[in-house]
């Protein structure tokens, strides 16, 4: 069974729950995730497939007759492996099938969100690991910024892996989990909260569970619908207006 899904973010935006909480939504469109390649543990090992979205512009001759077999003529501009669990080899995808969104997730499942952060280049103690920085006085007057001491003496003589230090910031794989699926169509999801990466990049949606509390969206009422509304209920009270006025003039 196929939990995992490719998509691009696009935008950020607010919306109302049913309860009146305003919470964070980002969409992700998840279209036209197309079956590349499928492994079989027969021939590869494992049981897996690889998923292609998007449009790449410039590929290479080896991308586009890798991507031939499922019967595409244009490359896809993200290319992903996902694994698959060991069940019924006939209820998997084959290949050239197109994953459709409402097929894997609904509305209130809840979901772990893999994407590239926001690349902020390169930044100081302060910024990067969050250093309280020194005093401004006693003494020094352009250390307030500085990481301070980075190590011993002659023991152990060398400065140990990991050390906190500047460099470059972001641009890193993030995963963030236990979020909620709000909404789904066959090509965009709903996704309650914030997401990592920027506009146009890579998500990896995949599914964790359900949510046993799941508050859905609130319904929102075009301006046309509401004005329909309103003419309905206009129609219906003049007929019993005129309803009621026949009925008077034939009791009297």
């Amino acid at each position: 069974m196929v939990r995992t899904l490719l998509g691009i973010k696009k935008t950020q935006s607010q919306r109302f729950l049913e309860d009146g909480t305003r919470i964070p939504v980002t969409s992700v469109v998840v279209g036209g995730n197309k079956v590349i390649s499928v492994k079989t543990p027969d021939k590869h090992g494992y049981r897996a497939i690889q998923l292609g979205c998007g449009i790449k512009k410039n590929a290479s001759k080896a991308l586009i007759g890798h991507v031939k077999g499922a019967g595409l003529t244009t490359a896809p501009l993200f290319l992903r492996e996902v694994r698959l669990s060991d069940g019924d080899s006939t209820s998997l995808p084959q290949l050239g099938d197109t994953l459709a969104a409402a097929s894997v997730f609904k509305p209130g499942d809840i979901i772990d969100v893999v994407g590239t952060s926001k690349g902020k280049g390169y930044a100081g103690v302060v910024k990067r690991h969050h250093f309280k920085g020194g005093p401004r006085t006693h003494g020094q007057s352009d250390r307030e910024r500085a990481p301070g001491s980075i190590g011993q003496t002659t023991t152990p003589g060398r400065v140990y892996k990991g050390k906190r230090m500047s460099g470059r910031m972001g641009r890193r794989r993030v995963t963030i989990k236990n979020l909620e699926v709000l909404a789904v169509t066959d090509s965009e999801i709903l996704i309650k909260g914030l997401v990592p990466g920027v506009r146009n990049s890579l998500i990896v949606i995949r599914k964790n569970g359900e949510d046993s509390k799941f508050v859905p969206l609130h319904k929102e009422v075009d301006e046309v619908e509401k004005v329909e509304q309103v003419e309905v209920q206009k129609e219906t009270e003049e007929q019993k207006e005129t309803k009621g006025e026949e009925g008077k003039e034939n009791a009297s």
